[in-house]
């Protein structure tokens, strides 16, 4: 697969992550959507790492403690984030629906700062220089 549709996961997931950190300035601010777009950043992150590794089309699935053990297959630094998929999971599906869960703000700063740490982590970061400085053919 073309590595430029590789990097467009990658930069689908910083629209994700940057659509967050506008509505942090919206009021009244609406965490449950904040929290989706973490998780929705975090996921689109690694889809693209898994594509890039060979996967032709990742699951569809908006769990990322399935997906982290899919890119462990790949690279076992992805313990490292474990604990950012763990909480940022729950935020793919339920906030979505009334009733679904009670956000407060320190649930959203956290979301935002595991997403930020998954956008930031080492093996990710890496691929995206790469796929940044390849040429487009």
């Amino acid at each position: 697969m073309d590595n430029r549709h590789n990097a467009e996961w990658f930069r689908f997931g910083d629209m994700d992550l940057d659509t967050a950190e506008v509505l942090l300035g919206h009021r009244p601010q609406h965490l449950e959507i904040i929290c989706f777009h973490c998780q929705q950043a975090a996921e689109k992150y690694l889809k693209g790492y898994l594509i890039f590794s060979g996967m032709e089309q990742p699951p569809k699935i908006h769990d990322l403690r399935q997906l982290r053990q899919l890119c462990l297959e790949f690279d076992e630094q992805f313990d490292v984030i474990a604990d950012a998929c763990e909480a940022l999971t729950l935020y793919g599906v339920q906030p979505r629906y009334p009733d679904e869960m009670y956000l407060e703000d320190h649930h959203m700063r956290k979301a935002l700062n595991y997403a930020r740490q998954i956008q930031a982590f080492a093996p990710l970061h890496e691929l995206r220089q790469k796929l940044e400085k390849e040429p487009e053919s």
